[in-house]
């Protein structure tokens, strides 16, 4: 299965980075149907065809998902997207 792994760095305090990943975990909720829960620092998420997570660090943010193969083939456009919310809700790198 392909998989993403992005980085980003960030200058919020901890609550606030996850009051952010709150944000746009509701929104994965409501646009995808994304089902997830925090399992201390890391939201881990899932729904048919990918499954991943959101981890929070004290001055990084990290995301990573295993796609199916259904998803594989828009890879690119899936980490293009997760790379633009984390430049709206984090800054740019």
């Amino acid at each position: 299965m392909p998989s993403i792994d992005i980085r980003r760095p960030h200058a919020l305090p901890p609550a606030e980075a996850r009051a952010v990943v709150d944000r746009v975990a509701a929104r994965m909720r409501e646009k995808f149907g994304m089902e997830g829960n925090w399992q201390g620092d890391t939201y881990a998420f899932s729904r048919p065809g990918v499954k991943g997570s959101i981890a929070v660090g004290a001055d990084e943010i990290r995301v990573g998902a295993e796609l199916g193969l259904m998803l594989a083939p828009l890879k690119g456009m899936v980490e293009q997207e997760i790379r633009r919310k984390l430049d709206e809700h984090f800054g740019a790198a």
